[in-house]
């Protein structure tokens, strides 16, 4: 399974999570069923591993840094706030800037191209415009946000080592 497969599993994941407030291990788990059985995600399914843990990585990296994450994107909202956006939006937006600021596998322009093609896909045309502009955004002032998150994670480190 290729990972456009694994980010469209993600953000549905994500979602359930909000939705029905349940855990990122039994979102992920109803998904991933679901890909495999039903297949109402509209996906070829192919089990696949990699596939799997990198959904995982995905959706637990998201729920972990779900604040630091809201407080990067609120700073490239104008006009908006994180929790007046589309329930679609919201994840679509969380997982780009996840995989934009937390992880070094992913080509920004990928993560983005990817989000506006998530968004359109689970949203509306106007949400892939709409990602877009906020990414973009984002994507400007990437090495400020990195080193803004860098500082912060390590200052609770040191916070954790001292207790």
């Amino acid at each position: 399974m290729k990972r456009r497969l694994a980010r469209e599993i993600a953000v549905s994941s994500l979602y359930q999570m909000e939705m029905n407030e349940v855990t990122a291990a039994e979102a992920i788990e109803m998904l991933m069923e679901e890909a495999r059985s039903e297949n109402e995600i509209g996906a070829e399914f192919v089990e696949n591993e990699n596939t799997d843990s990198y959904v995982r990585e995905l959706v637990n990296g998201v729920a972990e840094r779900k604040a630091a994450i809201d407080d990067m994107l609120q700073q490239h909202l104008t006009g908006w706030q994180v929790d007046r956006l589309s329930r679609v939006d919201r994840q679509v937006l969380r997982l780009a800037c996840y995989e934009m600021v937390f992880r070094d596998d992913v080509p920004h322009k990928a993560s983005i191209n990817e989000a506006i093609e998530l968004a359109k896909h689970f949203g509306t045309e106007e949400s892939g415009k709409f990602v877009n502009g906020v990414l973009g955004k984002l994507m400007q002032s990437l090495e400020e946000v990195k080193k803004d998150t860098e500082a912060v994670t390590e200052t609770e480190s040191e916070s954790e080592t001292n207790h």
